[in-house]
């Protein structure tokens, strides 16, 4: 008797091919979901990995700051034609220049103070007699204290930075840290130095002294920008030899707001005055006072085993021009950051 013909029989194989053929569309589902599944079970990681965080690419004479690819800052720290550190083609979120080009372009830029007034700096006309402003005396680069890091949402570097006349003669140490944060306001550039020497030394009463900036001549006053500060006053004529929390100096390049703002620490030793021009340049000194018509002529003394401590925070902002920045709640994150971070000191 052939068993197929057998209805018992019959029913038993046609179960078993119908289970075979539900076991396969039961894997097919399975492999379909899987696919679909997959991509949406790993894009959190792919986003968190794509996050923008900060760079530094250390060179022989610089480093070169960068956000996510975009060019922040670049630190020159050994330059032959200008005898001090500083900060050149500096930028706010969105990649737009806020300080002149260094050097400036004719054509581009206003051309004075080419060699002077590269984008950020701190410098003297007056430290002991010595002018580390005009390029007459200089500001050496000794060496990087804490090596150059990036994580995340933060950059930091320290360096210490003798300060000599033209003919060798120390006058005094620097140690200073930098630290760059990208905050909710912009990039925040916190910028704490100490000075301290083997003998006494002293700042004297000039304009041009302490932390200077020059910014992109498009958002310069003549160039259709604004300089505030926050007592409300602006520009030159308000500004100029009056102190305040922080002063901002910004302006419209095609669809954004963007700027410079300076402040400074109110635990540093004095208020600082402000030397404020609308051709685009500005400096917050606390070391002029009869410069600035406020009292006697100044004159600071840092005798051996004392040091002196400045602080300053420098707002790199962008904006929609309806929507400006809170810079009064920047200010308070500033004072919130420098109490939290001490000055790491050499060797540390």
């Amino acid at each position: 008797m052939n068993h197929y013909h057998c209805p018992v029989a019959q029913r038993i194989v046609t179960q078993h091919l119908n289970a075979q053929r539900s076991f396969s569309t039961c894997r097919l589902v399975a492999l379909v979901l899987l696919i679909v599944m997959l991509p949406w079970t790993f894009f959190p990681v792919a986003c968190q990995a794509a996050e923008p965080e900060f760079a530094i690419e250390q060179q022989a004479d610089r480093l070169v700051i960068t956000w996510g690819g975009q060019a922040v800052a670049t630190y020159v720290f050994a330059d032959n034609s200008l005898t001090r550190p500083y900060f050149a083609h500096v930028h706010a979120p969105g990649g737009q220049q806020v300080t002149r080009n260094h050097p400036p372009l004719d054509g581009e830029d206003r051309m004075d103070h080419a060699e002077l007034h590269p984008g950020i700096w701190l410098a003297f006309g007056d430290l002991s007699g010595g002018d580390f402003w005009r390029n007459k005396d200089r500001i050496v680069h000794e060496a990087f204290t804490q090596a150059p890091a990036a994580v995340g949402q933060k950059a930091t570097f320290s360096v210490r930075n003798r300060y000599e006349r033209a003919d060798g003669t120390a006058v005094c140490h620097e140690i200073c840290e930098f630290t760059f944060n990208r905050t909710p306001f912009g990039y925040m550039l916190y910028w704490d130095s100490r000075f301290s020497g083997e003998r006494e030394f002293y700042f004297g009463d000039q304009e041009e002294m302490g932390l200077g900036i020059r910014v992109a001549t498009p958002i310069s006053v003549e160039g259709g920008g604004t300089m505030s500060d926050s007592a409300g006053r602006r520009n030159e004529k308000e500004i100029w030899g009056n102190s305040a929390d922080w002063c901002d100096y910004s302006g419209r390049v095609e669809d954004q707001q963007i700027g410079i703002t300076i402040m400074w620490h109110s635990k540093n030793f004095r208020p600082c005055w402000m030397h404020s021009r609308d051709y685009g340049f500005l400096a917050a000194n606390p070391f002029g006072r009869h410069a600035f018509g406020k009292g006697e002529t100044s004159k600071v003394s840092v005798l051996p085993g004392e040091s002196l401590r400045l602080r300053y925070g420098i707002l790199l902002h962008s904006s929609v021009p309806s929507t400006p920045p809170d810079i009064a709640a920047a200010y308070q994150a500033f004072l919130q950051h420098a109490e939290s971070n001490t000055l790491r000191s050499d060797g540390e």
